[in-house]
């Protein structure tokens, strides 16, 4: 919407303020600055408000708005003057406007920072959550214009509108003055308001998934009038399923004398429909689309399922058209899941729907499926109906223009029906809300997801999304930070999620093996080792083993104190005249589901070869599993009272330890995880139900490794780390930031400016990085006097960028104890490697010998900050041996990273060597870290060489570079993305 010619051009209208919004039921809502051209919505909104809000919102009766009114209510000059307006439908919900006041609260300009704000909300949408989000994009508009407080009026008796401010988590004061309460509210958000904030996004967004999963009613718009075709298929299916709700056939082209087809009624538009539909299955050609979606915005659906193609993926045309569609929807507050989807399933008793392309809905189980890709969902639901697998719910969202991911986190988090959340996705359109969800949600369930797309750098086709630059192996890093189980196939997420959804968490990676091939197990207990389980030596039943015999060992193993998990290995048995014999599956299944329900609580997965039904049976118990009721441990085992220890374990944490496999420890550790307010408590099964079947041992032993780095991730998470308080007292922020805005000056260059080295040196050591000085020297003498000036010994290196840090080259001389070493090194330099113009020759005081290691930080635009390690050199180099965290680090972060790297038995003594200080490493991270998270401006850091001695590290090389801050969506107020 663009600005009219009353309104100041040196103002112009802030289309940035634009935004769509998810309200508290779950619907969608625009929220945009008001202009002159609102004059008729204005006078028709406040029609419809009732005499009882008027008066709460001016004092005293005020029946209609006189010209002069609605000439000040749209007329603003967006600094001093801000009103928005909340739109459904094109027609005004709620408004809200601040006018900025003085000291005396009369209208001011700036400097005052103070503003009076007032809400209006139509009375029909009151509850829906319309003033909080009003109140979060006003605030933010507020900060923009350099107002910090607002101050309102409010009747005593206006108890919603007060419960909207003190709900909000703003530091605020209040009194009562005049008869009415006088509020002031200081608008720099706390760590309560984001948590509020965070809070009704996550409700606001589940609610919206809930309500496209469980409709009360559905119409499928493109039905055909003959069998086969997009949309009679999704019928047919509805009908198969047995949905509960109410069902409709609708296309354009039916004959008016038609009134049922396939025993639901038949209409030729949704207008014709009595009652009111909930979801709408859009099958029609897309030009078609736009008048689908128009009818269904004007008959009251809350949410649409797009199955038609040609968008996004058709190039640049067809992404347009997908953004159009995007709008037009949710100008009537619909969500999309789509365009091009495959559909969506939901497998509750209570709804039973099937409103996809699949031909044969799922049984009932506890996984949560989420597709980007169609082929793929066809795949993943093929596989988990061969193996007798169960789904809470399935959405494949196609280009993924609306619904995405990251809500269907926020589904599965609350969702009791769902244990584990599985995800296939080619791309990332928010990746740091995703990495705070996926850790909020992987806190109680587990989030296995498989990245496709990961190598070429742009994303897949309709998936209109930001690019992120970061390396696949940085992304890997990150989501196992945040929980997530990141595997590389579809076939491992399968493995992974059957473990996961029925069976306990391992309560450390001691394995049992156990079975009827010494072969069998052996492959085992090497494919145990390879991915870092502590596997006990195989125990061989022999080739005539009967069901009894598997069900005796395997109770055996269960009570063994000294594991942690089992795995079974089985092959057909030698019969009575020597022949191989398939048996019966159904049997030995049997005898290990009952062993298994009758001891401890311990992960038990099956690897069979050959064996008729064996599978089947095992997975006979998925579709009716129930609910995971009991808070456990991550061991299965009651928990603990807090303040104590459960029996086995060490109170002593794993950070300060060397660095470890997942199967370093022998003793389980399990920790009590406290549920926060407003979380689903986390909670595993206390019986087995169906004992998860693998063709090949391998695949067995890598899914019960995942579920082992889980539950370590999960007793971890259950005790979060922090960031030491001693940092605070040796770090300048207000000087950094002051320093930083000279630095850039006052009209930065977008691109940034690297910083020269006596900057960086005053930058860092504010944060309490310290950077040993080198001192150039363009020729002998120079060199000569630096050393004088620093100390013998020195060493001497070239800064030109083809040489630096490569002294594979013979580009740097150390330990020179003396002048004329010094001087025979500078000549041997400028003899070998050229004129000392070219080589930008530098004298450094030599550091303790101790481990070369890299330290930097950036920002991805997409990620966000991020924190890497590893050694100097070609482990980092050559081999990728770098690990990574996001920003800001904890205490517990910073432990993690230097131990997660491959070469990290360096820094601890390896064959021999001394240990060096990791403790001034680990600080130094943090110190790092806090750097870049306080002053985002500060784009990119690189710390190398960090030699880390026996005692102390020193900081030989820096480089920073200052930009101008990328803007951080995630901190801003509510807001669905415009792909």
């Amino acid at each position: 919407m663009e600005p009219t010619p009353e309104q100041s051009p040196h103002h112009a209208y802030p289309d940035h303020w634009e935004a769509d919004v998810v309200l508290r039921d779950g619907g969608t809502a625009r929220i945009r600055p008001i202009t002159t051209d609102d004059a008729e919505r204005l006078v028709s909104f406040y029609e419809q408000v009732s005499d009882e809000s008027k008066y709460y919102r001016f004092f005293a009766p005020y029946p209609r708005l006189s010209d002069r009114d609605v000439h000040r209510f749209t007329h603003h000059d967006y600094v001093d003057r801000v009103g928005l307006a909340v739109t459904i439908g094109g027609e005004f919900i709620g408004t809200v406007r601040y006018d900025r006041i003085n000291e005396q609260g009369r209208p001011a300009s700036a400097p005052a920072d103070e503003a009076e704000v007032a809400f209006l909300v139509q009375d029909a949408h009151q509850g829906r959550g319309v003033a909080s989000a009003l109140l979060e994009h006003i605030a933010a508009v507020a900060r923009e214009r350099g107002i910090r407080r607002f101050a309102a009026e409010v009747l005593p008796a206006n108890t919603k509108m007060i419960k909207v401010f003190r709900d909000a988590g703003y530091t605020q004061q209040r009194s009562f003055e005049d008869g009415s309460v006088h509020l002031t509210l200081d608008l720099e958000p706390t760590e309560k308001s984001l948590a509020v904030q965070r809070g009704r996004e996550q409700r606001a967004e589940a609610r919206s998934v809930q309500r496209l999963l469980a409709p009360g009613s559905v119409a499928v718009i493109g039905t055909g009038r003959t069998p086969g075709g997009v949309g009679r298929t999704v019928l047919r299916n509805l009908l198969a399923a047995g949905f509960t709700g109410r069902t409709y056939a609708v296309n354009r082209a039916f004959d008016e004398g038609l009134t049922t087809l396939d025993g639901v009624p038949a209409h030729r538009s949704l207008g014709e429909i009595d009652e009111r539909v909930d979801l709408a299955v859009i099958a029609v050609p897309a030009h078609r689309v736009p008048e689908a979606v128009a009818d269904c915005g004007e008959h009251g659906v809350q949410g649409l399922v797009v199955l038609s193609a040609g968008y996004a993926e058709r190039g640049s045309v067809g992404r347009e058209l997908q953004r159009e569609l995007v709008r037009q929807a949710r100008s009537y507050g619909m969500r999309i899941i789509g365009p091009n989807a495959f559909g969506i399933i939901n497998t509750a008793e209570s709804v039973r729907l099937n409103a996809s392309l699949a031909p044969e809905s799922p049984a009932r189980g506890r996984i949560g499926l989420f597709t980007q890709s169609g082929a793929i969902g066809i795949a993943l639901l093929s596989g988990l109906h061969r193996r007798g697998a169960g789904l809470s719910s399935f959405i494949s969202a196609g280009n993924r223009a609306d619904v995405s991911g990251n809500d269907f986190l926020q589904y599965s988090f609350e969702d009791p029906d769902t244990d584990v959340a599985l995800l296939y996705l080619e791309s990332l359109g928010n990746p740091r809300k995703f990495t705070r969800l996926a850790r909020r949600t992987a806190a109680v369930k587990p989030v296995v997801v498989v990245k496709g797309a990961r190598h070429s750098g742009t994303n897949p086709p309709g998936h209109a999304v930001p690019v992120s630059r970061i390396p696949d192996a940085t992304v890997s890093a990150l989501m196992r930070q945040a929980g997530v189980i990141r595997v590389d196939t579809v076939t491992e997420m399968v493995d992974a999620g059957l473990l996961l959804a029925d069976q306990p968490l391992p309560a450390g990676p001691r394995v049992a093996i156990l079975g009827n091939s010494e072969s069998l197990g052996l492959l085992t207990y090497d494919a145990c080792l390879a991915e870092g389980l502590r596997p006990r030596p195989p125990i061989d039943l022999t080739t005539a083993a009967s069901p009894q015999d598997f069900r005796d060992a395997l109770a055996d193993a269960l009570a063994d104190g000294t594991c942690d998990a089992v795995i079974v290995t089985a092959i057909p048995w030698v019969g009575e005249n020597g022949n191989a014999e398939t048996g019966d599956g159904e049997v030995l299944a049997a005898a290990l589901r009952g062993a298994a329900a009758g001891g401890p609580a311990k992960p038990v997965a099956v690897v069979h070869v050959e064996i008729g039904g064996l599978a089947e049976a095992l997975a006979a118990a998925s579709s009716t599993a129930a609910p995971r009721t009991r808070p456990t441990t991550l061991a299965g085992r009651p928990a603990t009272t807090p303040g104590t220890t459960a029996p086995g374990t060490s109170a002593a944490t794993s950070t300060t330890a060397a660095p470890t496999t997942t199967g370093t420890t022998d003793t389980a550790q399990p920790t009590a995880a406290t549920p926060t307010p407003d979380t689903p408590s986390a909670t595993t099964p206390t019986t087995p139900g169906r004992i998860p079947a693998y063709p090949a041992a391998e695949r067995a032993v890598r899914a019960m490794a995942e579920a082992v780095k889980y539950a370590q991730w999960r007793r971890q998470a259950a005790t979060p780390g922090k960031v030491p308080e001693f940092l605070d007292d040796t770090i300048d922020e207000p000087g950094t930031a002051a320093l930083i805005n000279t630095l850039l000056g006052p009209a930065p260059d977008p691109r940034g400016r690297p910083l020269a080295h006596d900057e960086v040196r005053e930058l860092l050591g504010r944060y309490g990085i310290p950077v040993r000085p080198t001192l150039p020297a363009p020729d002998a003498e120079a060199a000569v006097a630096a050393a004088a000036r620093l100390g013998y010994p020195v060493a001497l290196k070239t800064t030109a960028p083809h040489l630096r840090h490569r002294a594979d080259l013979g580009g740097v001389r150390l330990d020179l104890p003396d002048e004329e070493a010094l001087r025979r090194a500078y000549g041997e330099l400028t003899d070998l490697l050229g004129k000392p113009a070219e080589l930008l020759p530098v004298v450094q005081a030599m550091a303790p010998r101790g481990v070369d290691t890299v330290v930097r930080a950036s920002i991805d635009a997409a990620a966000g900050a991020i924190l890497s390690f590893g050694l100097a050199g070609a482990p980092s180099e050559l081999l990728g041996d770098t690990a990574h965290r996001l920003v800001p680090a904890t205490d517990r972060d910073a432990a993690e990273l230097i131990r997660s790297i491959k070469a990290a038995p360096v820094l601890f003594g390896w064959r021999g060597s001394a240990p060096v200080d990791t403790a001034a490493l680990e600080e130094l991270l943090l110190r790092l870290s806090r750097l870049v998270d306080d002053h985002p401006e500060v784009v990119s850091v690189a710390l190398e060489p960090v030699v880390v001695a026996p005692q102390g590290i020193t900081v030989l090389g820096a480089s920073v570079r200052l930009a101008p801050p990328p803007p951080r969506g995630d901190l801003g107020p509510r807001r669905l993305p415009n792909y």
